[in-house]
């Protein structure tokens, strides 16, 4: 028999009553009605219920033998390989192409963009005009010299807003004009110099002397032609540095800026990509250009931090050379790299056409775009 306590089986006696109140009554086995000791029932009192009334074994439900395992992590997106050819060797001009890379921010836009020097400085746009390369870097006179021959690039950023060439001049004493500079001996390192700055220079009377020089191509050799007196003017040097390498060497060197020729302000740097690929991979030139905003704005923001990280990261930057010359990067850094100018497009058309370049000028919306316009 199970014993249990009046308290939990109250509710369970007066079932059994009222349904034994229906049925004949039994003799009393029980004491009788005199003996007050068992009748009266308090809630230590304890009853006998009968065998099979309760069941005997309370049912267990066992736990999951297995465990059940999390679901696997999501992969994450496949990033978008892009090949970016750079203008030149590497230098501090291209900083926010640089930081972007080093801290994150194409992987952030789902980009995996690998960044390339070209063998020669004429090389970007011809492998961009071929497809070799997804973009390329320039300047914006080279844009518009390279597309009147139908190379067919757009630019859909701008790194520097204003030009970091100039025509470097060997020597301690400045020229006291720029006619004085027709008779030395020139050098050009791009089209722009040869094709653009030396015509400016030296009047057309001068080049079709039989005591003209024609000028050399430098390539990536002008501190070293100018060093050794190979040319004594750089057409397109970079005036941000140059001057200071020669000066560690012991040379002297003056500027002449290319607003003093009259040369319309431009861009000094921009991004350019292939027209055919321009609305087809719209949504790709609208994440690099983020990227290279965030890059630009970090670095304006942090500009002796921003130093450290590229001098760490690429020791051949880290010289006095560009050390002096990063205050003037940082300043000349587009905030707003997508944004077009369509003025400076115009009349760089403008002055083309009237040196006799061109014939006809080209409308901005084929030499540059706004990727978000898109």
């Amino acid at each position: 028999m199970l014993r249990y306590r009046l308290g939990f089986t109250l509710c369970l006696l007066l079932w059994l009553c009222s349904a034994g109140a229906g049925a004949q009554p039994a003799a009393p086995d029980t004491p009788s009605a005199t003996d007050n000791t068992t009748s009266v029932l308090t809630l230590d009192t304890e009853v006998q219920v009968p065998e099979g009334l309760w069941p005997a074994e309370q049912v267990v439900i066992k736990a999951p033998s297995t465990a059940i395992s999390l679901p696997e992590p999501l992969s994450p997106p496949p990033m978008e390989p892009l090949t970016l050819m750079l203008d030149w060797f590497l230098s501090p001009q291209h900083a926010p192409l640089l930081i972007a890379q080093l801290r994150g921010l194409y992987q952030e836009q789902g980009l995996d963009v690998m960044l390339k020097p070209p063998a020669d400085p004429s090389l970007p746009a011809k492998l961009l005009t071929a497809g070799e390369v997804d973009a390329a870097l320039t300047r914006q006179p080279l844009l518009h010299l390279n597309n009147h021959d139908d190379a067919g690039l757009i630019r859909i950023a701008t790194l520097m807003e204003t030009s970091l060439n100039a025509v470097i001049v060997a020597g301690d004493t400045a020229p006291e004009n720029h006619t004085a500079l027709a008779t030395r001996k020139y050098g050009y390192a791009t089209r722009e110099g040869a094709e653009l700055i030396v015509p400016l220079l030296v009047p057309e009377s001068v080049r079709q002397t039989d005591d003209y020089i024609t000028p050399r191509n430098v390539h990536y050799d002008g501190e070293r032609n100018l060093q050794e007196g190979n040319i004594g003017v750089l057409a397109d040097g970079f005036y941000n540095a140059l001057p200071a390498q020669l000066a560690t060497d012991g040379i002297g060197s003056s500027v002449v800026t290319y607003a003093e020729l009259g040369l319309p302000g431009h861009d000094g740097l921009i991004l350019m990509v292939n027209g055919d690929q321009l609305k087809q991979r719209k949504q790709t030139w609208q994440h690099l250009v983020i990227a290279l905003e965030n890059a630009a704005r970090w670095i304006v923001e942090h500009p002796d931090r921003a130093w450290n990280t590229l001098t760490e990261a690429y020791p051949v930057l880290d010289n006095s050379a560009n050390a002096d010359a990063w205050p003037g990067i940082v300043r000349r850094l587009t905030l707003r790299p997508g944004a077009v100018d369509t003025r400076r497009y115009q009349r760089m058309e403008a002055f083309l056409q009237q040196r006799g370049i061109i014939q006809t000028a080209l409308p901005v919306s084929s030499l540059a775009v706004d990727p978000h316009a898109l």
